[in-house]
């Protein structure tokens, strides 16, 4: 195996030198086992060089890996596999056939989950097999990860213990926190959610994360969603460039009270418009 596959992962170093030189001497040498091709009727050993989150590249080994996919094309078979198409750049995206995989419907992911549980001997509740679901959005390793982790901490793995395991925030908190951001003063807001979130151990972005899918659920105007939307787009935008949390959590807290403001104005409006009629 090792002399027909070369596989390359994101632990491994893949500069410009590795490609030069470890994949180069790799595809210089031709493979010893026959595979057959895709007209079905010769044999062509090939090897094969995967290439795992290759995004991560930087743009120089990709323009040296081009001219390695051209010149060994006769013996080497290389995959690339990557999170992010827009990282490739464009001239080894035209040399490949591109295939998605799109993240796994749960259909898929629970009889697997309930057979892990079921042969594991693990105590799981309906709210937590759904949490896990949810946490996982498509992932199975997601799923099987927070699972095990989930049952190495707790006895039984429900809603309350897959959040308190992985970090976040549970539903039922994040809509307290909603229900606090739309009916309370500014300085309200601030003083409860650092004491009920940030005391205990919760991001900011994670914070974030999901108050972006419960804005979608909202029953407000869509001024106000676009107000909270741009909002939670800038405050994540400002902590990725290291944005302290209680500034971001003032500014999160200045998007909700804008778009308060909104509702407010087109309720007079659909009110004036009313008695007009």
């Amino acid at each position: 195996m090792s002399s027909m596959v070369l596989e390359l992962n994101a632990s491994d170093e893949r500069g410009i030198d590795v490609v030069r030189n470890t994949i180069v001497n790799f595809a210089q040498t031709k493979g010893l086992q026959a595979f057959a091709s895709a007209s079905g009727k010769d044999s062509v050993p090939f090897k094969l060089v995967i290439l795992d989150e290759a995004d991560a590249m930087t743009k120089d080994a990709q323009n040296a890996l081009r001219r390695v996919i051209e010149k060994y094309t006769d013996n080497v078979r290389f995959c690339i596999i990557c999170n992010y198409l827009a990282s490739i750049i464009p001239a080894i995206q035209s040399r490949c056939t591109r295939f998605r995989f799109a993240p796994l419907d749960q259909s898929l992911i629970v009889p697997r989950l309930d057979f892990i549980v079921k042969s594991e001997g693990l105590q799981m509740t309906p709210d937590g097999r759904e949490a896990l679901l949810r946490v996982s959005k498509g992932d199975m390793r997601t799923v099987i990860n927070t699972l095990q982790s989930t049952a190495m901490s707790f006895e039984v793995v429900s809603e309350s213990t897959v959040y308190q395991c992985i970090g976040q925030p549970t539903p039922a908190e994040m809509k307290k926190v909603v229900t606090l951001l739309l009916n309370q003063t500014a300085k309200t807001c601030m003083n409860k959610i650092k004491k009920s979130l940030f005391e205990n151990g919760y991001a900011l972005q994670d914070v974030i994360t999901h108050l972006h899918d419960l804005a979608f659920s909202m029953d407000i105007p869509d001024s106000a969603m676009s107000a909270i939307i741009v909002g939670l787009g800038e405050v994540e935008e400002n902590l990725s460039t290291g944005c302290s949390n209680e500034t971001q959590l003032a500014a999160v807290v200045a998007a909700f009270s804008e778009a308060k403001s909104l509702c407010v104005k087109e309720i007079k409006a659909a009110g004036a418009e009313a008695m007009e009629h």
